[in-house]
């Protein structure tokens, strides 16, 4: 279903609690006093008078009614009815006197209902008021200002109600939206983190798995330290697993190189990791823990390198770090890189594109592409506070 078609369903599953068109239909029980006159004989032309007020309750329907749906109360309709009901409000009014001038609050229920709020409200009662005071001063004297302020009121009344419950639904709408896209940015957070870690698991199952069935017919004990190794890789994804569902894992960007170098060396490609610079912060570090796995990935499972260096340090200032995974592949790796790069503007490639939403998240860069001379290059910079270091006594940084 549509969320433009779900919102409208939900709107109207809840419309029994709002104000609607028929709250306003009672109120033309205050035109009973024009009816009773019509009735007992006493007006003039009955049969005009009559044809008259049929009119007036018709427009006023018609009007209060397509005042309570957003796509008619500003439709020309409906400010064509309110006006040919203003024009035979003041024509009955007129013409037949005191027992009529009750409908002029009729009148501005009608236009408080459409106006509800804004420059159109303030234009409109002004000089409508100051035409009912002059209409009913004419006809009932200083006895009027009933008329006129009930007028008044049911303009300003009808008018603040109906625009607080509309403010009240969109405040409601608005945290639908906001819920809703929360929901999403936590399933897009879950699928991106399940993608990471899976992508890197399986790729070193894979690798060790090979490893283990060429190992096994010359020399047992190495396969069997392979399937060790495999069964302790399952082990450690399921635990990431979990604290990936439950948006507590920050990974160590220390034991994210362990692991890239034993999935490299694994699979053949040399690994070569160089490290400077002051102690990050455990935000920071996740993050580059974050680009060091899919770039050890990327390279075990597509580049057919045979040498991948990582290299960590200042970046384009003493605020910023810097990591840069380079390989020397020929094969499979600069197709793949080259998808994955323009993934970033969001074709394909959800590896890299999640990596680069996730460094833009926290001020950083992410770019990745085939060098010239062969191979391809991930870059990864992000602006950085050291973290405070312990006292010599206690430093056990190695």
């Amino acid at each position: 279903m549509a969320k433009g078609e779900f919102r409208r369903r939900r709107a109207e599953s809840r419309r029994g609690g709002r104000p609607t068109g028929l709250s306003l239909i009672p109120w033309l029980l205050l035109g009973l006093g024009a009816l009773s006159h019509l009735i007992s004989g006493n007006a003039p032309n009955p049969w005009i008078g009559g044809l008259g007020l049929l009119t007036f309750n018709s427009l006023y329907i018609a009007v209060v009614i397509r005042a309570f749906h957003p796509r008619t109360r500003e439709a020309p309709l409906t400010w064509g009815l309110l006006i040919a009901l203003g024009a035979v409000t003041f024509g009955l009014t007129i013409g037949y006197g005191e027992s009529w001038l009750l409908l002029f609050p009729l009148l501005g229920l009608a236009v408080g209902a459409v106006t509800r709020r804004g420059p159109k409200l303030r234009m409109i009662t002004i000089p409508l008021v100051a035409a009912v005071a002059a209409v009913t001063f004419m006809k009932a004297s200083w006895d009027s200002f009933g008329v006129v302020y009930g007028t008044f009121i049911s303009i300003l009344v009808t008018a603040t109600i109906l625009a607080l419950d509309q403010t009240v639904n969109e405040l409601r709408e608005t945290r639908e939206e906001l819920a809703r896209a929360a929901v999403e940015k936590e399933r897009l957070r879950f699928s991106r983190d399940l993608h990471d870690l899976l992508g890197h698991t399986l790729s070193v199952i894979v690798v060790k798995s090979e490893a283990a069935r060429r190992l096994a017919p010359r020399d047992l004990d190495a396969a069997l330290a392979q399937i060790t190794d495999i069964e302790s890789v399952g082990r450690q994804a399921l635990t990431e697993i979990r604290e990936a569902v439950t948006g507590y894992r920050e990974g160590s960007l220390t034991t994210e190189l362990d692991r890239a170098r034993d999935a490299l060396s694994s699979a053949g490609i040399e690994p070569v990791v160089r490290q400077s610079g002051p102690p990050l912060e455990p935000q920071t570090e996740a993050l580059l823990g974050w680009v060091v796995r899919e770039s050890a990935t990327n390279a075990v499972r597509h580049s057919g390198a045979t040498r991948c260096e990582i290299e960590i340090g200042s970046g384009g200032g003493p605020e910023r770090v810097r990591l840069t995974v380079t390989d020397n592949g020929t094969g499979a790796g600069a197709g793949a890189g080259a998808t994955g790069a323009s993934a970033i503007g969001g074709t394909s490639g959800s590896g890299l594109k999640g990596l680069h939403e996730r460094l833009a998240a926290a001020g950083g860069t992410f770019t990745s592409g085939p060098l010239p001379q062969g191979g391809f290059r991930v870059t990864a910079e992000l602006p950085v506070e050291a973290a405070d270091p312990e006292p010599a006594d206690g430093d056990h940084r190695p």
